[in-house]
């Protein structure tokens, strides 16, 4: 591996004789691992990530596409390091009712969120760029969780939410050092001069949704870098510029995670994962107002009836609210609708609370959103058991023949995990999977 000549310098400078044990591991092969939905009993035999009860280290990179598990987001591909946010919340804002993930794409440390929140729990989760904001958004779909909010943003656009969020995740875009073993497009891209202006962008991004934490307030502010200026020198900026206090964690005995004076540290040569750098900080002041629930926005529903969705039926029904946007029905949780309608509002939202389907004149055609939610009741409808070769099918969005099930709207299932819906016509089928998800890959 060709190192930029000022980085060996610098990381020599910071970690002395180990920048040699660090080099060694970059040339080496990066570790796989993927974190469990809890939507199934699934434990791969393989070793655990020491810092996040669901992940898992796999002994291989298998092709991730081939396998109907994955798009049914019954596992998530995420790098090991980074699922050290799975501490932070338990220690230190597992109660957290309202929360903002910041910079959220592809959406790894979002769908962590959704598992380590209680489910009563509302995430937002943030992408400015519009393209990886549907990724996100397809990502938090497949992993079935309802009190949810995509959004296409700007961090300026969050500081009209005063004191709204319990707690921030920032995972700020940074130059990228702790991945030139998988990036090697990064490495090419370094400069001392892009250290120093994603350093100044890190602040700015922080300084712009600070005033949308409560006073009290957690932050996770993380990069996936190795210098100091991006990581320890901006969590000491905040803490004296905006107003917070340095938490610590627990480290559970993980001694090859590295403690320094303003966060935590992983190094390829210590630990099995990529580099990367966690700090966690309390807001200590700037209170404001808060926004949510201060009008009834419920007033204006004018909920639609369950037989206009007769499709299929929602586990607690009782607890959701059907809420029509222009053709489209929608579920939101009872308990944070105020929230929801508040943020629809405020935000651009690309995607809130369990999509039900569409409504066409007096048809409803059910939607990917809710075959893939773990708030479906899957024995209201007729599901459909694939095999291998027919699931890869469907995910192509090939059309696929169903002789021995009932014409009209079918739940297509592999190993008891919902991938998506087809309409069943008896001679063929329409398969409704997403045109934008599908499966182009050879296989």
């Amino acid at each position: 591996m060709n190192l930029p000549e000022n980085f060996v310098k610098r990381t020599s400078n910071l970690l002395g004789n180990e920048f040699q044990y660090l080099k060694k591991a970059l040339e080496e092969a990066a570790p796989t691992s993927i974190r469990v939905n809890n939507k199934i009993d699934y434990h791969p035999s393989t070793e655990r990530v020491p810092w996040c009860d669901s992940g898992y280290y796999l002994n291989e990179r298998p092709l991730f596409t081939a396998d109907p598990l994955f798009h049914a987001g019954v596992y998530y591909v995420q790098e090991a390091s980074s699922m050290f946010l799975y501490q932070a919340v338990r220690q230190h804002f597992p109660h957290a009712q309202t929360v903002l993930d910041l910079c959220a794409a592809p959406g790894g440390k979002s769908t962590l969120l959704t598992q380590a929140l209680p489910e009563s729990s509302l995430l937002v989760s943030n992408e400015i760029v519009r393209s990886r904001a549907y990724i996100l958004a397809e990502n938090l779909i497949k992993w079935g969780n309802a009190n949810i909010v995509v959004t296409n943003n700007e961090p300026k656009d969050f500081a009209l939410l005063s004191g709204y969020f319990d707690a921030l995740v920032v995972d700020a875009p940074c130059s990228g050092e702790g991945m030139f073993r998988k990036d090697s497009g990064a490495i090419q891209e370094w400069s001392e001069y892009n250290v120093t202006l994603c350093a100044a962008r890190q602040r700015e991004i922080v300084s712009s949704v600070w005033d949308s934490l409560k006073t009290e307030g957690i932050l996770v502010y993380s990069t996936c870098t190795f210098n100091r200026e991006e990581n320890e020198e901006n969590a000491r900026w905040i803490c004296e510029e905006l107003g917070a206090d340095l938490l610590t964690l627990d480290l559970n005995g993980n001694q090859a995670i590295t403690t320094t004076d303003f966060g935590y540290r992983f190094y390829p040569h210590k630990t099995k994962g990529e580099g990367f750098f966690l700090t966690v900080l309390r807001k200590n002041s700037g209170g404001h107002s808060v926004h949510k629930n201060k009008r009834d926005d419920k007033k204006n529903i004018k909920p639609v009836t369950k037989s206009n969705v007769s499709t299929f039926s929602l586990i607690e029904s009782d607890r959701w609210i059907i809420y029509p946007e222009d053709n489209l029905l929608k579920a939101y949780d009872k308990n944070r609708l105020n929230d929801f309608l508040f943020l629809n509002k405020q935000l651009k939202c690309m995607h809130s609370g369990l999509l039900l389907g569409e409504q066409k004149g007096t048809s409803f055609i059910p939607s990917p959103s809710i075959a893939l939610s773990k708030k479906l009741d899957k024995y209201s409808v007729e599901t459909a058991e694939v095999d291998y070769r027919t699931a890869i099918s469907f995910l192509k969005k090939e059309s696929i023949l169903l002789p021995e099930s009932s014409k009209g709207y079918i739940l297509i299932s592999y190993k008891g995990q919902a991938l998506g819906w087809v309409k069943n016509l008896g001679n063929r089928t329409n398969n409704l999977y997403p045109q934008e998800w599908r499966i182009r890959m050879k296989l």
